[in-house]
């Protein structure tokens, strides 16, 4: 019974176990060392003792049998990982589009740029064709004009709440009807397509 609950030890230096034996010629040392078998075969492997992995790896070149310009488009695609990778700018060029359209400036840090406002203006035009009459009434109730981010429409909203809610006005009807169309115009921008975050 004592002997149930007791396991064997494996140990690399018994050879008898997993079968390695080094591989170098007339060797019988246990091949616990792997390397390489060669460039095009980096993930199957040679056993060797420790004495002769350290010879094998000493004498082991990646580069062996490359000119120069092999060498250094291998040290290239390795630099990337082997993905493709193109110029700044290159990609958008090769398809014919404007190598501005998807630059998000948000805060108008490039205002002064031309092209970026002569772009904005483009995409602010073609956008507002794009509202609905509802979403286009909406930002009229609210005082605003397309262009305008769902934060700048929120600030908004709260300023004309405050302003015309029945209790800062004193009971008023027609602060009340005014509170509810903006309440109204908030929630149909709210849940626009074109304010989605």
């Amino acid at each position: 019974m004592a002997g149930r609950g007791r396991k064997s030890v494996l140990t690399s230096s018994d050879t008898q176990l997993d079968g390695r034996v080094c591989e170098h010629p007339g060797c019988a040392a246990a091949g616990e060392f792997r390397a390489p078998k060669s460039r095009s075969q980096l993930h199957q492997y040679r056993w060797f003792c420790l004495q002769h992995v350290r010879e094998y790896n000493a004498k082991w070149d990646f580069y062996a049998g490359m000119n120069e310009t092999e060498i250094e488009a291998q040290i290239r695609a390795d630099q990337t990982w082997r993905r493709p990778t193109w110029k700044l700018g290159a990609r958008n060029e090769r398809h014919g589009g404007d190598p501005l359209e998807d630059l998000l400036d948000p805060y108008d840090i490039l205002a002064d740029s031309e092209v970026l406002r002569a772009r904005g203006s483009r995409r602010a035009a073609a956008q507002s064709n794009n509202l609905t009459p509802a979403e286009q009434q909406a930002l009229s109730i609210l005082d605003l004009t397309w262009p305008q981010t769902l934060e700048s429409v929120k600030v908004r909203y709260k300023m004309l709440a405050k302003r015309h809610h029945p209790d800062a006005n004193g009971g008023s009807k027609d602060a009340e009807e005014r509170l509810k169309l903006i309440n109204r115009a908030y929630t149909t921008l709210r849940q626009s397509p074109h304010f989605a975050p």
